[in-house]
């Protein structure tokens, strides 16, 4: 559907301020004229929707539209082709006060500011005002003119702020020609739409779930349905296997961790149970310590529930002695994630491997070997860990399958990266439950660097 179609706005008194001086070349005029016309063209216009108007300015001002005049948008797309450049200097100030006393008066046709009601001006220049701009922009504003600035070129920032409504950054636009104000067009025309809407007016084809965007609307699912390709339409997902993912976790447990260290550990696990679904039919968790041995300490599906799980990692006490995390890749591969150790066949497979340090043995084999299987690995160092190690266990793309930091106190931060693309393809209503996992994950981790 075209933009205006779609677009359901608060009737507005909308008046353009065009900068025509001497600077503004006639070809960019042209391209002026060109972005006030694609505003137009997305607006609902008319008498008691949205209405038009333009002022032309150099050193002097001329109204090239009132509100008051024709609003179908031919006679509005007719008027602005016809607007001539005046060429001369830049009095913008008088262009913003003209607007304040003229174009937006009742004489003029604009409305009594009721609440239902927006006046709103968009100024163009791209030079420095040989008048003053900052007290008559704050009468405008005053007199409640929301005034978006869009400076071109060599125009100074300065002039444009002062013009501007507040906040700033929704109100000041800079691009560096006349030629890339096209791209300004779409912000406009969303600017005018209001946020609420196709949803709510049932504009929209959605089977399930409308999510309104400024403007347009995009269909989701309930829980448990997955998005057809179509955009549309939804589709139960399969046995519930939702969010099936069997995870372990590898802990270093050598003894640099040092205690302290070891219970950031422990919390830091347990912050990534927390955000999970853990059930026969969704996430399992299996975790697995090392150091000069390999120890399971509890396998995948072995607790039926969060609570049971955080319990027995609180529990897990401390191996302290060498760092064989080569031995530990093995025996995740071998063992942890096999069907005797509680691994569900066709669920998707994720390692979690913390370490700090350096590994005494060697490590490609076994990193190779688990990538090689499928699984999904992370690598987390901390303290004196070895950045080509980590690199070496993480996933494809691997920058964003390794985090490093320097000190355990920042352990929380690590996450920083972690988009837990764990997802499979094949399956919408796989990825969809991993997609929420990551995103909880991923507040969950910035929730702890705060």
């Amino acid at each position: 559907p075209s933009p205006g179609a779609l677009c359901r706005t608060k009737p507005t008194d909308l008046v353009f301020i065009i900068d025509s001086s001497r600077s503004v070349r006639p070809h960019d005029f042209e391209k002026i004229k060109v972005f006030v016309s694609r505003v137009i063209e997305a607006l609902p216009v008319g008498p008691n929707a949205t209405r038009v108007g333009v002022i032309n300015y150099a050193s002097a001002v001329r109204s090239e539209l009132a509100l008051q005049g024709p609003q179908s948008k031919a006679a509005l797309l007719q008027a602005v082709r016809g607007i001539q450049p005046l060429s001369t200097g830049t009095m913008t100030g008088l262009a913003i006060q003209f607007a304040i006393s003229r174009a937006f008066s009742a004489a003029e046709g604009g409305r009594a500011s009721a609440p239902h009601f927006k006046k709103v001006a968009i100024v163009v220049t791209d030079g420095r005002p040989q008048d003053g701009v900052q007290d008559v922009s704050a009468r405008a504003r005053a007199a409640g003119i929301e005034i978006f600035a869009i400076g071109v070129g060599r125009v100074d920032m300065g002039t444009l702020r002062q013009m501007a409504s507040e906040p700033l950054d929704e109100h000041v636009d800079y691009v560096e020609s006349y030629s890339a104000i096209e791209k300004l067009t779409h912000k406009f025309q969303e600017a005018f739409c209001m946020v609420s809407d196709l949803c709510a007016t049932g504009d929209h084809d959605c089977q399930q779930v409308c999510v309104s965007t400024p403007g347009t609307y995009r269909c989701a699912c309930r829980d448990g349905f997955s998005l057809n390709s179509d955009g549309k339409t939804c589709t139960a997902c399969n046995g519930g296997l939702g969010s099936a993912l069997d995870l372990v976790f590898l802990i270093d447990g050598s003894k640099s961790v040092r205690p302290e260290n070891f219970e950031l550990v422990k919390k830091f696990i347990n912050q990534i149970v927390d955000s999970l679904e853990v059930s026969d039919k969704q996430a399992q968790v299996g975790l697995v310590q090392y150091s000069s041995s390999v120890r399971q300490e509890f396998p995948l599906g072995q607790f039926k529930n969060k609570k049971d799980i955080k319990a027995a990692v609180k529990k897990m006490s401390y191996m302290e002695k060498g760092t064989m995390t080569g031995q530990a890749l093995k025996y995740l591969v071998d063992s942890s994630f096999s069907a005797i150790n509680g691994a569900r066949p066709g669920v998707p497979k994720v390692g979690i491997v913390f370490t700090d340090g350096r590994s005494q043995d060697y490590i490609s084999d076994a990193a190779k070997k688990a990538k090689d299987a499928g699984f999904r690995m992370f690598a987390v160092g901390v303290g004196n860990a070895v950045e080509d190690e980590l690199r070496e266990i993480a996933s494809e793309p691997v920058a964003e399958h390794y985090f490093y930091s320097a000190d355990f106190r920042t352990i929380s931060k690590i996450g920083k990266k972690l988009q837990m693309k764990i997802c499979v393809e094949e399956d919408p209503c796989e990825c969809k439950s991993i997609v929420k996992f990551q995103t909880k994950v991923e507040d969950l981790i910035n929730s702890l660097q705060q």
